[in-house]
Protein backbone atom coordinates (compact mmCIF):
# COMPACT_ATOMS: atom_id res chain seq x y z
CA UNK A 1 0.00 0.00 0.00
CA UNK A 2 1.46 3.35 -1.01
CA UNK A 3 1.20 6.28 1.32
CA UNK A 4 -0.22 9.57 0.01
CA UNK A 5 0.35 12.16 2.69
CA UNK A 6 -2.03 14.95 3.59
CA UNK A 7 0.11 18.04 4.21
CA UNK A 8 -1.46 21.35 5.17
CA UNK A 9 0.52 24.51 4.37
CA UNK A 10 -0.50 27.77 6.05
CA UNK A 11 1.00 30.55 3.99
CA UNK A 12 1.21 34.27 4.49
CA UNK A 13 -0.59 36.07 1.67
CA UNK A 14 2.55 38.09 0.94
CA UNK A 15 4.87 35.09 0.65
CA UNK A 16 2.49 32.97 -1.43
CA UNK A 17 0.59 35.48 -3.58
CA UNK A 18 2.97 35.68 -6.50
CA UNK A 19 3.85 32.01 -6.43
CA UNK A 20 0.16 31.14 -6.59
CA UNK A 21 -1.06 33.78 -9.03
CA UNK A 22 1.81 34.55 -11.41
CA UNK A 23 2.61 30.98 -12.35
CA UNK A 24 0.38 30.56 -15.40
CA UNK A 25 1.28 26.88 -15.78
CA UNK A 26 0.35 26.17 -12.20
CA UNK A 27 2.55 25.20 -9.32
CA UNK A 28 2.25 21.50 -10.17
CA UNK A 29 4.06 22.12 -13.46
CA UNK A 30 7.03 23.35 -11.44
CA UNK A 31 7.05 20.35 -9.12
CA UNK A 32 4.75 21.46 -6.32
CA UNK A 33 3.58 18.21 -4.66
CA UNK A 34 -0.08 17.29 -4.95
CA UNK A 35 0.07 16.16 -1.31
CA UNK A 36 0.20 19.80 -0.15
CA UNK A 37 -2.90 21.91 0.34
CA UNK A 38 -2.26 25.65 0.55
CA UNK A 39 -4.26 27.61 3.12
CA UNK A 40 -3.57 31.30 2.54
CA UNK A 41 -3.65 33.72 5.46
CA UNK A 42 -3.59 37.53 5.62
CA UNK A 43 -0.56 37.09 7.90
CA UNK A 44 1.07 34.02 9.42
CA UNK A 45 0.84 35.82 12.77
CA UNK A 46 -2.95 35.35 12.66
CA UNK A 47 -2.50 31.58 12.85
CA UNK A 48 -3.46 30.11 16.21
CA UNK A 49 -2.05 27.02 17.94
CA UNK A 50 -5.57 25.59 17.94
CA UNK A 51 -5.69 25.78 14.12
CA UNK A 52 -2.40 23.93 13.81
CA UNK A 53 -3.53 21.22 16.21
CA UNK A 54 -6.90 20.97 14.45
CA UNK A 55 -5.10 20.21 11.19
CA UNK A 56 -3.62 17.11 12.80
CA UNK A 57 -6.96 16.21 14.39
CA UNK A 58 -8.57 16.47 10.95
CA UNK A 59 -6.15 13.98 9.42
CA UNK A 60 -3.07 15.93 8.33
CA UNK A 61 0.14 13.92 8.31
CA UNK A 62 2.21 17.10 8.30
CA UNK A 63 1.76 20.84 8.68
CA UNK A 64 3.96 23.74 7.78
CA UNK A 65 3.77 27.50 7.95
CA UNK A 66 5.31 29.93 5.49
CA UNK A 67 5.80 33.47 6.73
CA UNK A 68 7.82 36.52 5.83
CA UNK A 69 11.49 36.74 6.76
CA UNK A 70 11.79 37.65 10.44
CA UNK A 71 13.17 41.13 9.80
CA UNK A 72 10.88 42.08 6.90
CA UNK A 73 7.44 40.91 7.96
CA UNK A 74 4.76 43.07 6.39
CA UNK A 75 2.90 43.07 9.71
CA UNK A 76 6.07 43.76 11.73
CA UNK A 77 6.12 40.73 14.08
CA UNK A 78 3.61 38.34 12.48
CA UNK A 79 6.05 35.71 11.30
CA UNK A 80 7.83 35.77 14.66
CA UNK A 81 4.51 35.11 16.44
CA UNK A 82 3.82 32.27 14.01
CA UNK A 83 7.26 30.75 14.65
CA UNK A 84 6.60 30.73 18.41
CA UNK A 85 3.26 28.99 17.85
CA UNK A 86 4.84 26.37 15.59
CA UNK A 87 7.48 25.78 18.25
CA UNK A 88 4.73 25.29 20.86
CA UNK A 89 3.07 22.63 18.68
CA UNK A 90 6.45 20.97 18.04
CA UNK A 91 6.95 20.69 21.80
CA UNK A 92 3.42 19.33 22.28
CA UNK A 93 3.97 16.68 19.60
CA UNK A 94 7.24 15.67 21.21
CA UNK A 95 5.55 15.34 24.61
CA UNK A 96 2.99 13.05 22.98
CA UNK A 97 5.73 10.88 21.50
CA UNK A 98 5.06 12.11 17.96
CA UNK A 99 7.80 13.27 15.63
CA UNK A 100 8.18 17.07 15.96
CA UNK A 101 9.35 17.18 12.33
CA UNK A 102 5.67 16.82 11.35
CA UNK A 103 5.38 20.59 11.76
CA UNK A 104 7.81 23.24 10.49
CA UNK A 105 8.11 26.99 10.05
CA UNK A 106 9.71 28.53 6.97
CA UNK A 107 10.54 32.18 6.36
CA UNK A 108 10.47 33.09 2.67
CA UNK A 109 10.71 36.37 0.79
CA UNK A 110 7.84 37.70 -1.30
CA UNK A 111 7.58 36.84 -4.95
CA UNK A 112 7.67 33.88 -7.27
CA UNK A 113 10.55 31.87 -5.87
CA UNK A 114 11.73 28.32 -6.39
CA UNK A 115 12.10 28.21 -2.59
CA UNK A 116 8.30 28.16 -2.23
CA UNK A 117 8.16 24.95 -4.26
CA UNK A 118 11.32 23.53 -2.66
CA UNK A 119 9.77 24.02 0.79
CA UNK A 120 6.73 21.98 -0.22
CA UNK A 121 8.97 19.29 -1.69
CA UNK A 122 11.02 19.17 1.51
CA UNK A 123 7.92 18.70 3.65
CA UNK A 124 6.55 16.07 1.25
CA UNK A 125 9.80 14.09 1.49
CA UNK A 126 9.94 14.43 5.28
CA UNK A 127 6.36 13.28 5.78
CA UNK A 128 6.68 10.39 3.32
CA UNK A 129 9.71 9.21 5.31
CA UNK A 130 7.82 9.52 8.61
CA UNK A 131 4.72 7.76 7.30
CA UNK A 132 1.09 8.33 8.27
CA UNK A 133 0.25 10.44 11.28
CA UNK A 134 -0.25 8.46 14.46
CA UNK A 135 -3.35 10.58 15.08
CA UNK A 136 -5.15 9.00 12.12
CA UNK A 137 -5.75 5.66 13.71
CA UNK A 138 -6.74 2.63 11.68
CA UNK A 139 -10.03 3.94 10.28
CA UNK A 140 -8.85 7.15 8.59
Amino acid sequence: MSFSPDIQAYCCHYTSQQSCSENAGGLADDGFPSSVTINRLPCSGKLQVSTLLAAFENGADGVYVVGCPKDTCHNIMGSQRAAKRVLAVKKALEELGVEPARIEMFHLARGLHPEFIATAQTMDKTIRNLGPSPFKGENK
